[in-house]
């Protein structure tokens, strides 16, 4: 369970370290507006590997965030599919280094809690 742990671990450094776009597969749309709505804490990481509206957000920013959510699930099932866990697990992993990535003052959400700045 170690190892699959690490690997998934890995992966979730590489897609975090490629920005996560191009192996998320967002367009640049959503990519800009999403980037946006982080900045003006309107959108936030959730440590399950989703972005989160956190307050706000138009129906277009919704859709934005939609996209990347649905490019994010299937990369959570590939890297799943290829490493023996299960795509929550591999969403959380990539989580933390979302979250480490974040700019002070940009929204996280926990698991087992409300949205916080970091």
């Amino acid at each position: 369970m170690m190892r699959k742990t690490l690997t998934v671990l890995a992966i979730g450094l590489s897609l975090a370290a490629a920005g996560a776009g191009a192996a998320l597969a967002q367009t640049a749309a959503a990519k800009a507006a999403v980037d946006a709505g982080k900045a003006a804490g309107t959108v936030g990481e959730q440590a399950d590997g989703y972005l989160g509206i956190v307050s706000g957000g138009d129906a277009a920013l919704r859709a934005s965030v939609a996209e990347i959510n649905t490019g994010r699930a299937a990369a959570y099932k590939d890297i799943a599919a290829k490493t023996g866990v299960t795509p929550e697990a591999a969403g959380q992993a990539t989580a933390k280094q979302l979250y480490s990535r974040l700019a002070p003052g940009q929204y996280w959400k926990p698991l087992d809690g409300g949205w916080m700045k970091k």
